[in-house]
């Protein structure tokens, strides 16, 4: 998203997650995700060698992918879960969800980013010019002179992957899957301002001044430059060059339901990305139930600020305009920006044990997006700390404009990002005594709706006190969580016009058209995902509530939360037997 964060960078890279819950199958996956091992910090080892290779992207990859997803289903499918302790059921049935999500909409979807959610292999989200730029310069470490060459080997294969993703795109225009045309204009804008001088460019940058600061010997600058000048942006130009030619066969129409077996794709999309039964009619009727709720709350803060005329979106849009809520769109501005949010970290830090048993080891930085991706990267997000504890949790916040981060806002987006947000979750999860592949497994209605749990949490806790406008914050998220799940369906089951979404959307929750108009493109090209957010944080609830009611004055929050948390990322149904597992254990 643009400025609460929340908006976690689409999964384009294969990432180990399917299969047998097993240190076996985790390595497996690891095998064919050398990014993988590199965001896990696991280059050890006979995992040296990964450090100087990217995720393959072929179609025969994606195909290989598959197979061992189908192979792994039934490899699990050969353990009796009766025969399991309590304690290991549920990473038996999230790892079961996962396989069998996969494989049935593998079988069923040729096109896209494998499974249901990712429709097109380039946007202005998915496509390795996307995420590579910026995970060679933030994930790639380099400390030695094999770290720098290892960054060269992964230049030159950068442009190899762009390459396959190409012939992939080309493929599934074979099959009458081509973007919507403002997409196409998105990611060419894209694409384009990756083409730079290469003693500019932040590939060839990185790798230079990184290698300086560490005294490694030898011209970085000069290979990368000529890597990038001979390989990478010839790569580049081919992708654009197959852009530009669907330029005019692309329609305007930004719902999936137009593509092959469209509708049933959308279904098995919100699946995944909610993994309820929930069908799109169910979503829609509770986004709007949802923020018809909310906008009651915030119109009793909107009252008390003096803020009385037109609809609580037209007032929320003022809020956002105001010059008293506004940052200088200045570079020392936004340092002090980044300065501030830490100081609402170190005041929530003290109040943590007030609700968690166990707080995690690994600390959490906050950075500003680099400049050169900035353009098209959501307006916050989380990457997870390596396991061996080279690198912190980093919460990235993109400062492109000042305008789409006014204070009243920075509180909620702090405490979904870090604490008590992402960063408590992923990072606890990787320090639970779990099997390998759960400790690295997500689901983003769990995450996703924990992040929007943390932020009313937060509220109860205390953070929001004497700051009526941090408390907007806080709700006004939650609308924009509830537009979410109208927009989205209305986009991809109702066949909803882009202008209408966005429309929608400013409506409900106040978000300024330009800030809307890149929220619902998203969605275009990310059907379902958007609704993991707010189904997430109401099974939270609801959970909660139902631990409330079984304990009585035997509950305990920090023990909830801890039960819920030490098992790791899973399916919502799955975390609901988990804590009906944790209401039988504290009566007992």
């Amino acid at each position: 998203m643009r400025r609460r964060g929340a908006t976690p960078r689409p999964a384009t890279r294969k990432t180990p997650g399917s299969g047998p819950c097993s240190t076996r199958s985790s390595r497996k996956g690891l095998d064919h995700s050398p990014e993988s091992v590199t965001r896990l910090g696991l280059h050890k080892g006979a995992r040296v060698a990964q450090k100087a290779q990217l995720d393959a992207q072929s179609i025969a990859s994606l195909e290989a992918d598959k197979a061992r997803t189908a192979r792994n289903l039934k490899l699990l499918k050969t353990i009796d879960r009766a025969k399991l302790s309590a304690g290991e059921v549920p990473h038996y049935d999230a790892v079961m969800f996962t396989s069998q999500a996969n494989d049935e909409a593998n079988a069923r979807y040729v096109y896209g980013n494998g499974g249901a959610g990712q429709p097109y292999v380039l946007s202005q989200l998915t496509g390795s010019y996307q995420d590579i730029p910026d995970f060679l310069g933030t994930q790639h470490t380099i400390e030695t002179k094999a770290d720098a060459d290892a960054y060269l080997s992964r230049l030159e294969a950068f442009a190899a992957v762009m390459d396959q993703e190409t012939e992939r795109a080309r493929r599934d225009v074979g099959l009458g899957v081509v973007p919507p045309d403002f997409v196409l204009e998105r990611a060419l804008t894209q694409m384009a301002n990756l083409k730079v001088d290469p003693g500019a460019s932040p590939l060839v940058t990185s790798v230079a001044s990184r290698a300086q600061e560490k005294g490694i010997a030898g011209d970085y600058a000069g290979q990368a430059a000529k890597i990038y000048s001979d390989k990478v942006v010839p790569a580049l130009d081919r992708q654009m060059a197959l852009l530009r030619s669907l330029q005019a066969k692309a329609v305007h129409d930004a719902g999936c339901w137009r593509l092959p077996d469209g509708e049933a794709y959308y279904r098995d999309a919100l699946k995944s990305s909610t993994t309820t039964t929930l069908t799109p009619k169910e979503i829609h009727a509770l986004g709007l139930e949802q923020a018809k709720a909310l906008s009651a709350r915030a119109e009793v803060i909107l009252r008390g600020q003096g803020l009385t005329q037109g609809t609580v979106g037209e007032r929320i849009q003022h809020l956002f305009r105001d010059p008293a809520q506004l940052y200088a769109d200045t570079d020392q501005a936004k340092e002090q920006l980044i300065a501030d949010l830490n100081e609402l970290v170190k005041a929530i830090e003290p109040r943590l044990p007030q609700m968690f048993g166990q707080l995690p080891k690994a600390p959490v930085e906050i950075r500003r997006v680099p400049k050169f991706i900035e353009a098209g990267a959501p307006g916050g997000y989380y990457n997870r700390p390596a396991l061996d504890g080279s690198r912190p949790g980093i919460y990235w916040i993109n400062l492109r404009d000042s305008a789409e981060n006014p204070r009243w806002t920075l509180k909620t987006l702090t405490y979904h990002e870090a604490i008590p947000g992402h960063h408590l979750q992923r990072s606890l999860q990787q320090e639970a005594d779990l099997p390998m592949l759960r400790r690295i497994a997500g689901f983003s209605p769990y995450s996703e709706g924990w992040a929007l749990y943390s932020e009313q949490l937060a509220l109860e806790m205390g953070m929001y006190e004497n700051d009526p406008l941090g408390e907007l914050g806080q709700i006004q998220a939650s609308l924009f969580r509830a537009a979410r799940l109208v927009v989205d369906t209305g986009l991809h089951a109702m066949r909803w016009s882009r202008e209408k979404a966005i429309e929608t959307m400013t409506s409900i929750d106040g978000s300024p058209a330009s800030s809307a108009a890149t929220e619902i493109e998203r969605y275009s090209v990310w059907p379902g995902q958007a609704c993991s957010y707010m189904v997430g944080k109401l099974t939270w609830l609801r959970l909660r509530e139902k631990a409330k009611a079984g304990l009585g004055p035997r509950f305990d929050i920090r023990k909830f939360h801890d039960a819920a948390l030490l098992s790791g990322a899973m399916p919502l149904t799955v975390l609901e037997r988990v804590v009906d597992r944790h209401i039988a254990q504290q009566k007992a």
